[in-house]
């Protein structure tokens, strides 16, 4: 194996919990999002060698993965958008990334499928505790518009979440 290879394999690994958490919030459908997560590491392989460090490769590789997750919901005609179906059967994926069966997780991830992909992202942003800067860089908008539409996507969450416990 080349060593441009086996440096891109180890980051990969280190980092497959970021990709595996915006496939998750981005389908709701096991097959879907084993499709996104591979779409995702291949944009991620076609654009490695031109990775330049010049910033974190997490930071480089949450900005390939959103860009990659909002493209694909775009263009997949033929997929079946996600819906409001109900998650009362829903298994919770089991592997070194569980995250339980408690009730509040799956009504948390019903709720952020309802979400457009950019309030995805700013939702997906929020929780893995990134600044109103750090927004800011990643989506190409100024601090001050990353910390209203970061609050929007918040209260639209929060509504459906509301309107869900009746």
């Amino acid at each position: 194996m080349k060593p441009l290879e086996q440096e891109f394999l180890d980051k990969i690994e280190k980092h497959k919990g970021i990709i595996f958490k915006i496939s998750k919030m981005y389908m709701s459908e096991k097959d879907d999002r084993d499709d996104l997560f591979q779409e995702i590491t291949y944009q991620i392989w076609k654009a490695y060698p031109n990775f330049r460090g010049q910033s974190e490769f997490s930071t480089w590789l949450y900005r390939i993965a959103l860009n990659t997750a909002i493209i694909f919901l775009k263009t997949e005609k033929k997929r079946s958008f996600i819906s409001n179906e109900d998650f009362s059967g829903y298994k919770i994926i089991q592997d070194e990334y569980d995250y339980g069966k408690e009730e509040k997780l799956i009504r948390m991830y019903q709720a952020v499928l309802q979400l457009n992909p950019i309030d995805k992202a700013f939702i997906f942003y929020y929780l893995e505790d990134f600044s109103g800067k750090e927004i800011a860089e990643q989506m190409g908008i100024s601090e001050g518009n990353a910390r209203v539409r970061m609050n929007r996507a918040k209260n639209k969450l929060k509504d459906i979440l509301n309107s869900n416990k009746s």
